[in-house]
């Protein structure tokens, strides 16, 4: 009896894991597009890890604030229309859960390379801003199911303004094909869906992959941007 009942506790086991993955993975799942596996998130992730630092920690008070504020305004580039991030809205997607959206239905993400303290900075420029598109605004963006309080800006290196969540820069990913999706999650270790409170959603973690390969100058973003990028700085 004994023998039999391990042999039923390992079949039972293995298929609880096969419909853990089935829960898990994305619609339309592909290994090849997702690292090769995805997974539910191990126990000892935290989601809110650094992501509740205080928001007056996150910017400097005083004069000099205000002085660098209305030199970034001056030196601000002109940002195209089609560019720019217009709402985000609070919603679910299937087998990840919560997430945020802008106004074409692309699900945004946060990078655990920026920094929230002393002060928030964007640590994605170059050929990570051509991957990883900064959700970048003219104004305040219409918000649903987002808490106003946890929306505001950072400046970024050329003086365009991004829109954070949580006190963290929020981006789009090109290898999204398709509103609704999310490949970009667990990419590089470094990249992660972000929750309407700006805190990593963690329920679903394919395994580490490497970022689509930075679309070349002057070209539109299409399925050429899919291959594998060599660098997993971004």
């Amino acid at each position: 009896m004994v023998p039999e009942k391990r042999k039923l506790m390992v079949v039972g086991a293995a298929l609880a894991a096969a419909f853990a993955l089935a829960g898990c993975a994305p619609a339309g799942y592909n290994a090849a597009d997702y690292g090769g596996g995805a997974q539910p998130a191990a126990n000892d992730l935290d989601p809110t890890a650094d992501a509740d630092a205080p928001a007056d920690d996150a910017v400097a008070d005083g004069d000099d604030t205000a002085e660098k504020d209305d030199a970034a305004q001056q030196d601000a580039p002109d940002v195209p229309e089609d560019q720019l991030t217009t709402e985000l809205n609070a919603t679910k997607v299937p087998r990840m859960g919560e997430v945020v959206e802008d106004q074409d239905g692309f699900v945004l993400y946060r990078f655990d390379d920026d920094k929230i303290k002393p002060e928030v900075v964007s640590n994605c420029n170059g050929d990570c801003a051509k991957v990883w598109p900064p959700a970048l605004t003219d104004g305040k963006p219409k918000l649903k199911g987002v808490d106003p309080k946890d929306v505001g800006t950072v400046t970024r290196a050329d003086g365009s303004k991004q829109i954070t969540i949580g006190d963290w820069p929020v981006y789009r990913y090109i290898g999204d094909k398709k509103a609704g999706t999310w490949k970009g999650q667990n990419v590089g270790g470094k990249w992660f869906v972000v929750k309407p409170d700006g805190t990593k959603n963690l329920t679903c973690l394919p395994k580490i992959s490497k970022p689509v390969a930075p679309p070349a100058d002057d070209e539109e973003q299409g399925d050429d941007a899919g291959g594998a990028g060599a660098d997993y700085s971004y």
